[in-house]
């Protein structure tokens, strides 16, 4: 907390100055968003894919305020800050610090320094619409983070527009531990003041201007190191387990993981993910085929074992205008097999230098589990620790088959609407299975109103249901009203 508080200390000063000297405008947004439903927990879409700021409870709100300042230099500076406050009720906590940033940019590089919800993917998925991200999405609160991004592609010089390329490198810490030190149970043990790593490398081929055809290919790789280890007594205290190492030793070998042996891991949690796509632009209506293949450490980074079966896989049209659907998505995800349930090199008989893989335990790392505030950090469909109710800072089940369809539209300039049909299967952890497969179906339909009349205000009322075994049966309502506007521009 008291790191998110000097960030947005640091962002109110660098508007303020910025403001004072030059600058082109100050906007605002405030909101209002209350939600009821009657199940043990919220209808997931209520809470997935929100950056955070949302609550598995059934029953929650929260009013949130926003100001952001923009400004521009010549030969292609700008800068960009901003601070988003909320309180709830019913949440994680009563106050919350969203946002807190300051942005620098030049031309397409961008130094960004803060807590930001990122709407940019390697992929550029329409979370609207998208399942999400299975290593990094909108799915948990904003990491605290130094990074130096391209936040689109940039076409390389003589080229001529048919190489493009974008990506970003971090280090970050996660804020939540008070969190922790409330929800894991009596001797239980958890990490604190762990520190973040991640990277992107993106590559476009093609030029859509000439061709309509564009391939994109890249890979994103994160990391969790550092902090200490401690664990919670029967009264309530606290020990000290093990001061992690976390030098600079560690912040270099975060970036390139380096494995000692074959049969000891590498320093921290390393995830990624292998991200692929094809677009084709027609004159009225687009479409784009991609896949993110997800590894955890260094398993199934490569074709080493013989077989990429988990990842998400999708199919995204934006039609010609119309009144009625202006986007169709599909997306089917896997994370059943990792690598199998059973540690082994892949040849039988022979250990030699090969990595020992198998049983991958995906995002339930033993020591940093990926997760912030409770949610994983990657896919809403692998519900993170906050659902398993029993103190423990785990996932139940990391073992799952989805298929997610969406649909939107924008009938007249005041009107649109979104529609989510997720269809899942759970099979628990390889150590625990559940008793037998679970079916967890969650649906959201979404209608907002943005009158002309009222500029800058919008409506939104959402549906939410829940039918399973895995999460349980939920029907909600929820109900969120926004402002936004220019407090001053130059």
């Amino acid at each position: 907390m008291k790191t998110i508080k000097t960030l947005a200390a640091a962002a109110l000063s660098l508007l303020a100055l910025e403001a004072g000297a030059r600058g082109d405008s100050i906007s605002y947004n405030v909101e209002l968003s209350a939600n009821a439903s009657s199940g043990r927990y919220a209808p997931l879409w209520f809470t997935a894919n929100r950056y955070g700021l949302s609550s598995e409870r059934p029953n929650s709100g929260y009013l949130r305020a926003g100001v952001q300042y923009d400004t521009h230099f010549g030969k292609g500076w700008s800068v960009q800050a901003g601070v988003d406050l909320a309180g709830a009720v019913d949440m994680d906590a009563p106050f919350i610090v969203q946002q807190a940033y300051a942005d620098l940019s030049w031309k397409v590089l961008t130094l960004s320094v803060g807590a930001k919800e990122r709407s940019d993917s390697p992929l550029d998925k329409d979370f609207r619409l998208s399942g999400g991200a299975m290593v990094e999405g909108p799915n948990a609160r904003p990491i605290p983070q130094v990074r130096l991004e391209v936040k689109k592609y940039w076409n390389v010089p003589f080229t001529k527009g048919w190489l493009g390329i974008k990506g970003h490198f971090g280090y970050g810490m996660l804020t939540d531990n008070r969190w922790r030190e409330n929800f894991v149970a009596a001797e239980q043990a958890f990490t604190k003041n762990e520190f973040y790593h991640s990277k992107s490398l993106m590559f476009r081929v093609g030029n859509a201007e000439v061709f309509p055809l564009t391939m994109e290919i890249g890979m994103l790789e994160a990391a969790q190191f550092g902090g200490s280890r401690w664990q919670k007594e029967k009264d309530g205290s606290l020990t000290l387990v093990q001061d992690m190492p976390d030098g600079v030793k560690e912040f270099i070998e975060a970036i390139v993981p380096v494995q000692k042996s074959t049969l000891e891991n590498v320093e921290g949690n390393h995830v990624g993910s292998w991200n692929f796509a094809l677009n084709y632009e027609a004159k009225t209506w687009r479409a784009r085929l991609y896949y993110e293949h997800f590894y955890d450490d260094h398993s199934q980074l490569t074709w080493q074992y013989g077989r990429w079966k988990d990842g998400q896989i999708g199919v995204e049209v934006t039609l010609p205008h119309n009144p009625f659907v202006t986007k169709v998505l599909w997306e089917g995800l896997s994370t059943y097999d990792q690598t199998g349930p059973i540690l082994y090199d892949g040849v039988a008989g022979s250990f030699g230098d090969l990595q020992m893989s198998g049983g991958d335990n995906y995002y339930a790392h033993f020591t940093y589990p990926w997760a912030h505030w409770g949610q994983n950090i990657g896919t809403p469909f692998v519900p993170g620790p906050v659902y398993d109710g029993d103190g423990v800072l785990t996932f139940r089940s990391n073992r799952v088959k989805v298929h997610h369809v969406a649909l939107s539209g924008d009938p007249t300039g005041e009107l649109s609407w979104r529609a989510l049909m997720s269809f899942a299967r759970h099979w628990g952890t390889y150590k625990a299975p559940l008793d037998r497969v679970e079916h967890q179906n969650s649906l959201l339909f979404e209608l907002g109103y943005k009158p002309k009349r009222l500029k800058g205000w919008r409506f939104t009322a959402s549906c939410g249901i829940d039918t399973g075994g895995y999460l349980g049966e939920s029907y909600g309502g929820m109900l969120t009203i926004s402002k936004s506007g220019i407090l001053w521009a130059k």
